[in-house]
This record gives C-alpha cells, sequence and structure tokens, in this order.
C-alpha cells in the first residue's frame, strides 16, 4: 500500500491559477488528499498475475447505479448527470440544498435560508438555469421546487447552440419526474424543527399505471415556520454611529403540483404535456430597533408587519414524430402565468428619527409564451445534425409604491426573444468526437414607465465548438476541449426597473446615505460577451465513479456592474445617492474544478464499501477597470470545496451519511469607492436512514449541525465620506425527521 501512495497525483494545478490558492481550509485538504490517492484505483482494482482468459474484446456491464455517469461519459459537450438516486441520498428538503453540494455550484445568502444559484462563483444572471429544457418562468424561484419532483439535474459546463448561450458561468438544466409504470407510489411525511419553530411536509408521487398514456403526477404541501435575525451596525464618520436588530417570525404555507403526461403512438409519434402549479402565502410579523451611538443614545422601535403571496400556473408540450428513418421533427411550446403580491408596513413606535412609517407594495403580474421547433437528422459516417428557431415572449404589469406620486411606481414592460441554431455531433474516428454549432439570438426589451417609454434590442452571434478525445478508445480515460462563446444580457429590471427608494430615508424629507442609495434602471446597457476555453480530464473508475480535473477561461467583455453616485434628480429637492447598473469594461475569470465519487473499497480491499463524494474548486478573477486589490467579479470566492460520504453498515439496515460544505470569506472591489465583504460559510449536514422494510424507511437528518453566524458588510469611501454597514445574520440547526414508504 505504500507503493501505491506515493505515486503521483494525476492532475496538477497550473502554476498561473495557484495565486492565492496557497492555503487551503481543513475540507479543501481533505479533498486534496482524495485526490491525490487517485491513481490508487486502477492498481488496487488490477490483480499483479491475472489468471488465463478467453479474449472476448470489450464487454460493459452497466447497471442502473451507473447509468447517470455513462451518459456523461457519451456526450462530448462536458456534461455532469445526477440522478435520482443521488438527488434523495441526504433527504433535503429542498433542491437549492441538493445543488451546493455539486462541482462548482455556490448558493448565495445565509446557511439554510436559500439563495441565488450560482456556477462557478459568478453572479446572478451568468448562470441558465433551465426546467425540462426550457428557460424559468419569470418569478419561479429554483427553491419552490422539492427533490420529490426532479428525475435528474444536468450540469453543462460550456454552452452549446441547442441549450443556448446565455451561459457564461454555465447551465444547470432540470428535469422533472418521469413515470415508471412498475414503480409504486412515494410517500413522505415531514417534521422538522428549527430554533424553537416547528415545519411539517408532504410529497406524494403517482405513477399512472394506464395505457397508452403513461406519467407521474407530484404533489408537495408545506407549513413551514421560521425565525429570521440580523443586527447591522454602521460606522460612519460623517453622522452619528448606529445600530439596527431586526427580528422576525414568518409562516409559509403553500402547494406545489406538477405531472408528466406521455402518450405513444404508432411510427415513433408522442406527445409529452407537463402542467405545473404553485401557490404560496407568506406572513410575518416582527420589529426593528435602530440605536443612534452618541453621547446621548437615542433609539426607535417600529413593528414590521409583511404580507405575500405567490400564484403560478404553465403548461410545457412536446409534439415528437419520425419523418424518417433518419429524421425527427418536435415541437414544443409553452404557456403560463404568474401573480405575486406583497405588503410591507413599517409603523414606528416612538420616532425619534431615526425610523419612519413606510409602506412598501408591490404587485405584479407575469405572462409568458414559447414555441419552439427542432429538427435532428442522422446523416452518413455518424453526424447527427440538429437544427432549431425559438420564439419567447413575456409581458410585465407591475404597481408599486415608490413613495412620490401614483404612477411613478408602476412598469409595463414586455420582452421578446427569437432564437435559430444549428450544431452537428458525430465522430472523426475511434479517438476523437466534435460538436460544433453556431447560435444567433436577437431580445427585445420595451418597458413604460408612467409616460416615459425605454426601449433596448441587443443581437448576438455565439459559435461553438466541442471535442472529446479517448487516447485509447479501449480504455476509460478522455479529455475534454471547448472554445465558445456566450453571453449575458441585461434582465428587464436592470433596463426598465422602476425608481425604488431607501426605506429609512424619504425624499420629500431629506437626502439618503450612499449605503442606502435609491436604485433605478439603465435602458441602454449592452449585452455581456465572453470568450471561453475549458479543458478537462475524466478516469472513469471501472466499478463505478469518476475522477476528473477542467480547467477554464473566460474574458468578458461591456462588464455589467451597479455603480453609485451623488446626484441632482427631479423627484427631490436635496441631491440622492443613486445607484444604477452600467458597463464599466472588461474582466476575466479562470479556475479549476476537481472532482473525485467513488467507493472506498475500490482503492483498499479491506476497507467497508463508503461511497466518497468530493470537489473543490479554485477561482480567480479581475475587473481590468477597478483598481486592485481584489477586484474580483462580484461574489465569486477564491474557492468552494464539497466532501461527502454514505455507508450501508454490515448486518444492519442503517445508513448513515453527511456532507461538509465550505467557502471561504472574501472582499470584492466593486469601484473605487465602493467595497464588499462575503463571510465564511461552512455548514455540515449529516443523516442516518433505518429501513424497516424494501416499502418503508425511516430517515434523521440535522443540517447545518454547525451553525455561525454570516456577516456581510459595505463600504464606501471617497476620500471625503466613508461609511461602512456591516450585518450579522443568525442560521440555527435543522433536525428533520422524516417516514417514507412506498405504497
Amino acid at each position: 500500500m505504500r507503493d501505491i501512495c506515493s505515486k503521483t497525483s494525476f492532475f496538477s494545478i497550473p502554476d498561473g491559477l495557484t495565486g492565492t490558492f496557497g492555503s487551503l481550509s481543513p475540507v479543501s485538504s481533505a479533498v486534496a488528499l482524495v485526490f491525490l490517492a487517485a491513481p490508487a484505483f486502477t492498481i488496487a482494482q488490477t490483480p499483479s498475475t491475472p489468471p488465463a482468459a478467453t479474449d472476448l474484446g470489450q464487454v460493459e456491464i452497466r447497471s442502473n447505479r451507473n447509468n447517470d455517469t455513462e451518459v456523461r461519459r457519451e456526450s462530448t459537450a462536458s456534461k455532469i448527470v445526477i440522478g435520482r438516486e443521488e438527488i434523495e441520498k441526504q433527504g433535503d428538503a429542498t433542491l437549492g440544498e441538493v445543488l451546493k453540494r455539486l462541482p462548482g455550484v455556490t448558493v448565495q445568502g445565509a446557511p439554510g435560508r436559500g439563495g441565488a444559484i450560482r456556477m462557478r462563483g459568478l453572479g446572478g444572471g451568468y448562470t441558465q438555469i433551465l426546467l425540462d429544457g426550457e428557460r424559468m418562468p419569470p418569478g419561479f424561484s429554483v427553491d419552490s421546487l422539492t427533490p420529490e419532483q426532479v428525475e435528474r439535474i444536468e450540469i453543462l459546463r460550456a454552452p452549446t447552440a441547442e441549450t443556448g448561450a446565455r451561459a457564461i458561468a454555465g447551465t444547470i438544466n432540470i428535469v422533472l419526474r418521469e413515470g415508471q409504470k412498475a414503480n409504486p407510489d412515494d410517500l413522505k411525511l415531514t417534521r422538522s424543527q428549527e430554533h424553537g419553530q416547528g415545519s411539517n411536509q408532504i410529497n406524494w408521487v403517482h405513477n399512472l399505471k394506464t395505457e397508452p398514456l403513461n406519467g407521474t403526477f407530484t404533489l408537495s404541501a408545506m407549513d413551514n415556520r421560521r425565525a429570521d435575525e440580523s443586527l447591522t451596525e454602521i460606522d460612519s464618520d460623517y453622522r452619528d454611529d448606529q445600530v439596527r436588530l431586526s427580528e422576525s417570525s414568518g409562516r409559509r404555507q403553500g402547494v406545489h403540483a406538477n405531472a408528466r403526461l406521455q402518450w405513444k403512438g404508432e411510427q415513433g409519434k408522442s406527445l409529452t404535456l407537463t402542467p405545473f402549479l404553485i401557490y404560496s402565502e407568506y406572513a410575518a410579523q416582527g420589529r426593528i430597533g435602530a440605536r443612534r451611538q452618541s453621547s446621548v443614545a437615542i433609539t426607535d422601535i417600529a413593528l414590521i408587519d409583511n404580507q405575500s403571496n405567490y400564484k403560478a400556473a404553465r403548461l410545457n408540450g412536446q409534439w415528437s414524430q419520425r419523418l424518417s428513418a433518419d429524421d425527427r421533427l418536435e415541437l414544443r411550446f409553452g404557456l403560463g402565468q404568474s401573480k405575486y403580491d406583497q405588503h410591507i408596513t413599517q409603523t414606528v413606535v416612538n420616532s425619534t428619527g431615526l425610523l419612519s412609517n413606510a409602506l412598501d407594495e408591490q404587485r405584479f403580474t407575469d405572462r409568458n409564451t414559447s414555441l419552439n421547433a427542432k429538427w435532428t437528422r442522422a446523416l452518413d459516417n455518424g453526424h447527427q445534425w440538429v437544427s432549431g428557431l425559438e420564439h419567447e415572449g413575456v409581458r410585465r404589469i407591475e404597481e408599486a409604491s415608490a413613495g412620490v406620486g401614483d404612477e411613478s411606481g408602476n412598469l409595463k414592460a414586455r420582452t421578446a426573444r427569437w432564437a435559430a441554431y444549428t450544431q452537428d455531433e458525430f465522430k472523426i474516428n475511434p479517438n476523437w468526437s466534435a460538436h460544433v454549432g453556431v447560435r444567433y439570438e436577437s431580445i427585445s426589451t420595451e418597458g413604460q414607465l408612467s409616460e416615459d417609454l425605454k426601449r433596448n434590442k441587443s443581437q448576438v452571434l455565439t459559435p461553438l465548438l466541442h471535442a472529446l478525445w479517448k487516447p485509447d478508445p479501449t480504455k476509460r480515460d478522455q479529455i475534454r476541449m471547448s472554445l465558445t462563446r456566450s453571453y449575458k444580457t441585461p434582465t428587464l429590471y436592470n433596463l426598465v426597473a422602476p425608481l425604488r427608494y431607501s426605506r429609512d430615508y424619504s425624499p420629500t424629507v431629506s437626502g439618503n446615505v450612499p449605503t442606502q442609495p435609491d436604485r433605478l434602471g439603465n435602458a441602454d446597457l449592452r449585452p455581456e460577451l465572453a470568450t471561453g476555453i475549458d479543458l478537462g480530464f475524466e478516469r472513469y473508475l471501472e466499478g463505478g465513479g469518476v475522477l476528473s480535473a477542467n480547467v477554464f477561461h473566460r474574458n468578458i467583455k461591456d462588464l455589467i456592474r451597479y455603480q453609485t453616485s451623488l446626484q441632482t434628480v427631479p423627484w427631490s429637492s436635496y441631491e440622492r445617492w443613486v445607484s444604477t447598473p452600467q458597463n464599466i469594461g472588461d474582466a476575466y475569470t479562470q479556475g479549476i474544478e476537481l472532482e473525485a465519487k467513488f467507493r472506498l473499497n475500490q482503492a483498499w480491499a479491506e476497507a467497508w464499501p463508503v461511497d466518497i463524494r468530493a470537489n473543490t474548486s479554485f477561482f480567480r478573477s479581475k475587473v481590468k477597470e477597478v483598481p486592485g486589490p481584489n477586484n474580483r467579479l462580484d461574489q465569486q470566492p477564491a474557492m468552494t470545496a464539497n466532501l461527502g460520504a454514505d455507508c450501508r453498515l454490515r448486518g444492519m439496515p442503517l445508513t448513515l451519511g453527511g456532507n461538509v460544505n465550505w467557502n471561504p470569506d472574501y472582499d470584492t472591489r466593486r469601484s473605487q469607492e465602493q467595497l464588499s465583504y462575503q463571510g465564511i460559510k461552512r455548514v455540515v449536514d449529516v443523516y442516518g436512514l433505518w429501513r424497516f422494510s424494501t416499502a418503508t424507511a425511516l430517515r434523521l437528518t440535522v443540517s447545518n449541525l454547525l451553525p455561525r453566524d454570516y456577516l456581510t458588510a459595505t463600504t464606501f469611501d471617497n476620500g471625503t465620506l466613508r461609511e461602512t454597514a456591516r450585518t450579522t445574520d443568525r442560521n440555527w440547526r435543522n433536525v428533520q425527521l422524516r417516514l417514507e414508504m412506498k405504497i
């Protein structure tokens, strides 16, 4: 065994990427040890003196457990596939908790509180999230999905012409549950406890057993209670320092239902319908206490009442028909509507000017439609040619209270997107496969704020090239290469957002402060364009599992970032600090992503069959127009790491497992005057599963086992004015008990 461990690792980190990566956290050190031991797998599985055998050529035996790995292996474009077994392994309550453990994925916000999903540490808009291959409908959140509703998760590190090029960081495609006629229904009853607040959840998956119609129906209902607490300390050199404590207790009740219904006819005809319904209500009451840190302490107290509800309905459909032995036509459509209504009241109990009465109302209705056509043709020499046309339309009507005037917060907007693409996937020879494509996309946005009409139009042509090289086709090592162009379009709110005032600084009373600016859109924004290179090595283990290392680089042009400045404005007689999005120049990002999935006894025959999951990613970026140090892209940590294990105990119907997720703290210089800080995130999750029979099991999951406060800060310093706001968000351990039954 000493000889095995003395071998060198199958990868090395390029010198250009080391930079600040020299000192690793305990989690990343453990992950690194896993990778350093990687070559042991090949040696441990090969007898020193193989017995004589008849050569039958290359024979592969595949089990259901390894199907996801084989799909990943056979894909020419880089793809990671996470199937049902891994999705349900940890017993997560939301899909966001599943995603945070995947290679290169980070979740914003405090642990256990949900947040935006990002790949490669990049901020909002860089990661394309699809639902059954379609873009997420407006207002839809990944956290609104439960793991029981999902069949598999596909991660594409580089864009393809078919999936879309609005994916500078990559694409996450969430595929909803597929029907299995032979499977019984799944029923899961969950009770959880967090900081004295109890929550309940029920999930039911019903498999249709009819002919010729088959499919699945999924229903989730929840009644969740949660406490929130945060402390903000404001340190200023031009006004009195302040401390603000915000406490609230909220309750969210909701019902989610979705189905996948499929009809199969003769001659390759099929129709698939996927309806989706969501209804959610949220109510929270709390208080804010503000204290001025002066020679005579002054305290204000305000009561907060927050009421909101969200309703969404969507129907997606796909018609597929084989036109000939070599041609297939697919037509897809989607239509949906969502409504959101929020009402926040802030009532001051005793006022000395630190807090004020406020009413924040927002109501919007989104309607969206999509229509896509795809033609697939199999050509000679193994070519698979795919071409398509896409159209998507979104309309939004919004009413909101902005503080002055009845119409100033209202918005009517629409977005229309057209796209055309073609791509060819083919094998050049047994060693080489290629994937070549090109995509054209045009996006028009139009918004009306009161009497002001704003328009924006962007057009992007994106060529894409992927290659897969197998040095020895009879073995299981391969190298991936991608050269792509991708882009990020300004969001509707970047372009035509209604004016939003900082709540505690009314424009009719006084000016505001740079750490709490007013916000406004910018209709003149251009899309960000990125040229990218990806290079990856993958080793697929004979007994299942994979080891991989992937290096990437992106050059980004016309980076969009919010900038804050003091302006004379028409909505106030005072000068106001205003934050607006702007194209500020060029940037780059690069990194290395490492992943290992294997069973421990593949390397050491005497070891228990423990499933190991480990990944660590290192990131580095630079915004060229912003002076250093720490002039990185927004919300990109230097690294992220996960280390997890699962083991079925011998002689007992008990499975134990857990995962450690780690993100270090980091500073970001957003401009010459603006800085931000994100604190350390360390999340430990553990579980135990006791199986009474093949149909019944009891699962105990403890999420965020070792909770720690989450720290963030913003600083404004222009040489004359300096102010820092530091916020501490509390989070707590969550204990969940779940009864899992097949009925």
